[in-house]
């Protein structure tokens, strides 16, 4: 008798349900947002943070991708903001295949975090989807690890295998992403970029709206957005000395790179021979950082002289100067 009684319940509930319009399986998300903080073994930088924001449009859906980079070293390398735009030509719902991520149970999501608590990981990325859900807003954590990027035979889980094929469509839509910049990227090889992108998406970043979406990472987006409007200070190279004569035409060295990154500095004195024609002939140095004296050498070769240095001796001095009071440790 109980069992009929409740067996009666449940029909009563379930046909209120289908009535008021509910539905078991709620609807795919039409927009979405992705955070993904991407880490190496090797810098700095060691982090990479990267939003994306996904929206529909008439013809499929448009994607921005704004990268927030750490400074890798005070001096020559501040904290950076860089964005790139793209589309691709189908739905949003065919973007994300077969799976809704309004539907995937939590519980497989927090097994698929916990398979790799003892392992040593390297380099990975920790993503964050997030979807409104109806009434609700859902974030989806999934981690992914060094092997689910290298190894052929990684065995990634399928929440984790269908984030990472998402993410490979919106990085092919805007372009080169993290995962492809130099190891080592020496200075002038990277410039910055001119379009800020979305104003209010940028606006949002700086005010911390975004911040929950990176949890327990090293940096906040709001943080690394005003570091990065924060740029380093221009290294300068002055004449400070040329005696007995000063040259008609001096070009300054240009300040090496390499010297530049490794925090190089200081005055750089040499001894040049004047020729009968004011071209300078030999270059003789006395003092100075090695990384330097290359740079000068070239520089001061092309130097002219006036008549009254004619077959003489010049003595010179060059400074090089950071101009920057943070040093990196």
């Amino acid at each position: 008798m109980r069992s009929g009684i409740a067996t009666c319940a449940f029909l009563i509930l379930a046909n209120c349900a289908l009535a008021q319009g509910y539905s078991a399986s709620p609807s795919p998300p039409n927009q979405f947002e992705i955070a993904r903080r991407t880490f190496f073994d090797f810098g700095p930088p060691f982090d990479y943070y990267e939003l994306f924001f996904v929206r529909p449009t008439s013809t499929g859906a448009s994607i921005e991708r704004i990268t927030l980079t750490p400074p890798a070293d005070q001096c020559t390398a501040s904290a950076k903001l860089e964005t790139a735009s793209g589309s691709i030509n189908e739905s949003i719902e065919n973007l994300l295949g077969k799976t809704n991520p309004c539907s995937i149970p939590e519980k497989e999501l927090r097994r698929e975090l916990k398979r790799c608590k003892k392992c040593l990981v390297f380099s990975g990325a920790t993503v964050v989807i997030q979807v409104q859900c109806g009434s609700q807003t859902r974030l989806i954590r999934a981690d992914v690890l060094d092997k689910d990027m290298f190894d052929a035979a990684a065995n990634t889980p399928p929440h984790t295998s269908w984030t990472m094929t998402l993410l490979e469509k919106l990085d092919h839509a805007v372009g080169p992403g993290v995962m492809d910049k130099p190891m080592f990227a020496l200075l002038g090889e990277e410039k910055a970029s001119e379009d800020h992108g979305d104003l209010m998406v940028v606006r949002d970043i700086s005010l911390g709206k975004y911040d929950a979406l990176f949890p327990g990472a090293p940096d906040k987006p709001s943080d690394l957005y005003r570091a990065a409007q924060i740029h380093p200070t221009s290294p300068t190279v002055s004449l400070q000395r040329s005696t007995p004569f000063q040259p008609s035409v001096s070009t300054l060295p240009a300040y090496p790179p390499i010297a530049r990154v490794a925090h190089v500095e200081g005055a750089v004195s040499l001894e040049i021979n004047v020729d009968s024609n004011g071209n300078v002939t030999d270059v003789v140095f006395d003092s100075g950082p090695p990384l330097l004296r290359e740079a000068v050498k070239n520089a001061v070769i092309g130097w002219k002289f006036p008549e009254g240095a004619f077959n003489n001796e010049v003595q010179v001095t060059l400074e090089f100067a950071l101009n920057c009071s943070a040093r990196s440790r």
